[in-house]
């Protein structure tokens, strides 16, 4: 019997992970959770069926903050992707801000469905897949969060 993957196993290495079902799209959820990007940084491509985002990841690997806080850049690529909608997002607002705070996956028949970014102040992105699969990707070294705080959603 094999044990499942630690925060403590990255070591401090950049994250390379995938998430085929939804037990591992609850931990993606997690360590993406607080990601800020602008709109500019989301790209379909509709002949691949991918779905990606460049995204500003708060680090959380070690199961507890930092101090101060770090972010890394990362690639979060939802593949399998026949459409997508947005809501409260308009694509030609390129500098808007957006600040991630879930990953969710609602399914439909034999394994389609469809995987729901909400972002805070009511903005969401719905991608249409034939398959559950995601990657996330570290791209940089980590970096001090510019605003040098964690975010605060009030517990």
């Amino acid at each position: 019997m094999t044990e499942d993957a630690r925060f403590e196993d990255a070591g401090g290495q950049p994250l390379n992970l995938g998430a085929m079902d939804p037990e591992d799209l609850q931990v993606l959820s997690a360590l993406v959770q607080d990601a800020v990007l602008t709109v500019a940084d989301v790209a379909w491509e509709k002949r691949h069926q991918r779905l990606a985002l460049l995204i500003n990841r708060l680090r959380r690997e070690d199961g507890q903050h930092v101090s101060p806080p770090e972010r890394v850049r990362s690639l979060l690529v939802i593949e399998n992707v026949l459409k997508v909608g947005a809501q409260g997002i308009d694509p030609g607002e390129k500098d808007t801000v957006l600040s991630l705070l879930a990953v969710n996956f609602e399914p439909g028949a034999e394994g389609s469905g469809h995987v729901e970014l909400t972002f805070a102040g009511d903005g969401a992105l719905r991608a249409e897949v034939e398959a559950l699969e995601l990657r996330l990707k570290d791209v940089t070294r980590p970096y001090t969060a510019i605003s040098g705080q964690v975010p605060d959603h009030g517990a």
